[in-house]
């Protein structure tokens, strides 16, 4: 692959560029042109999502859309973005691993401790083994170097709130697939402005754009071409998610190497909540009223967002929508509120995701009353 970059270069093409489109339109087509057959072969074997008790759908749906995602992702990685496997060398292997338990899950339904060792394992693998960590809070809650061990514990225990707190918020048509693509975005274009050394990353979370598109297509399609991207999709992009998001923070601690370049934003920490704040709003939301009504937080209900959306009529492409938009709106919040004190724009984050997670309960008294 050096040789190819030398080999543009010296006609002067624009390689990065190029990189960025073809890993987009590769990991794209890579999963449009699989779909069918995951599809086909779901329905003769009947590897379906059948409706329970947190569903939102009524008839059985394939659910093994991750496998093409994954698919997509690990091939146009390993060709565009080859250098993430030299500097974290156990991201491959933990990829690997999670499409093991993911379609395990999805064909035969794991146990919920089983599956968790299985997240401790990989998180573990790529904390320690890779490195990927967070050093440093900046300040939130007065705290900032982390010593080697607390690091360690806090990274572990982040990644696999976040990978289970994503999979909670697949409950729509879209709106994991959406929210991801904007969350990948936000972080690519993160990269991109903060130098060359994180093209690498650009290209992953491009890669994993076109996939997500590819996947939605059929998503958001109707009766036989639907499918659902499962624990095996959500739990990708929910590590890869977490992954990103810790990588994105480390880039503003100063740092030595060749080509690397030191930025400091003293947010960074609360940028990136502020990009994860619907799977944190929508998990932290289900487990208080849970306590509340002195249940486990383990139970499964109907108190995520987009159920209380659904519940107020809505459909399922309308509820994807005003939940993104909204998503959006903290976003652009915290990123004009950026260089505000961290603690205290941590507090708006929350608060403002907290009241997202209540306007349709207003909203539905509103009406009632009226």
């Amino acid at each position: 692959m050096d040789k190819i970059d030398l080999l543009l270069q010296e006609f002067n093409f624009p390689i990065f560029y190029l990189k960025v489109v073809f890993s987009l339109l590769s990991s794209y087509f890579i999963v449009y042109y699989t779909i069918p057959t995951i599809i086909k072969i779901s329905r003769r074997k009947n590897l379906m999502d059948e409706p329970g008790q947190r569903s939102s759908h009524e008839r059985k749906i394939p659910n093994l859309g991750g496998v093409a995602m994954f698919f997509a992702i690990a091939v146009c990685t390993s060709i565009y973005a080859y250098q993430l496997f030299d500097l974290y060398k156990f991201l491959f292997a933990s990829l690997v691993i999670l499409l093991y338990v993911g379609v395990m899950d999805d064909i035969v339904v794991m146990r919920a401790y089983k599956k968790l060792l299985a997240q401790l394992i990989v998180t573990t693998m790529l904390v320690i083994g890779s490195d990927v960590r967070i050093r440093n809070l900046f300040g939130v809650f007065g705290v900032y170097e982390l010593n080697y061990f607390l690091s360690v514990i806090f990274s572990i225990i982040t990644f696999i709130i976040l990978v289970n707190a994503f999979n909670l918020i697949d409950g729509i048509d879209g709106l994991a697939g959406t929210y991801g693509i904007i969350c990948f975005a936000f972080f690519g274009i993160s990269y991109y402005r903060l130098g060359e050394y994180n093209y690498p990353l650009v290209l992953l979370s491009t890669s994993i754009i076109g996939a997500v598109l590819g996947f939605l297509y059929y998503n958001l399609s109707e009766r036989t071409k639907k499918i659902f991207m499962g624990d095996t999709g959500s739990m990708l992009l929910g590590f890869l998610l977490t992954f990103t998001a810790i990588c994105f923070i480390d880039i503003f601690i100063a740092k030595r190497g060749p080509g690397v370049v030191y930025y400091h934003l003293n947010s960074a920490p609360v940028i990136a909540v502020a990009i994860l704040i619907l799977p944190i709003i929508d998990t932290l939301n289900v487990i208080i009223i849970r306590l509340a009504e002195k249940r486990s937080p383990f139970d499964a209900d109907k108190n995520h967002i987009h159920h209380k959306l659904l519940k107020l009529g809505l459909s399922h492409k309308r509820a994807t929508f005003y939940i993104i938009s909204y998503y959006l709106f903290i976003v652009a919040v915290s990123y004009f509120l950026r260089h505000i004190d961290v603690n205290l724009l941590l507090v708006i984050i929350l608060s403002l995701g907290f009241l997202g997670a209540y306007l349709p309960n207003i909203y539905s008294k509103f009406k009632i009353r009226n």
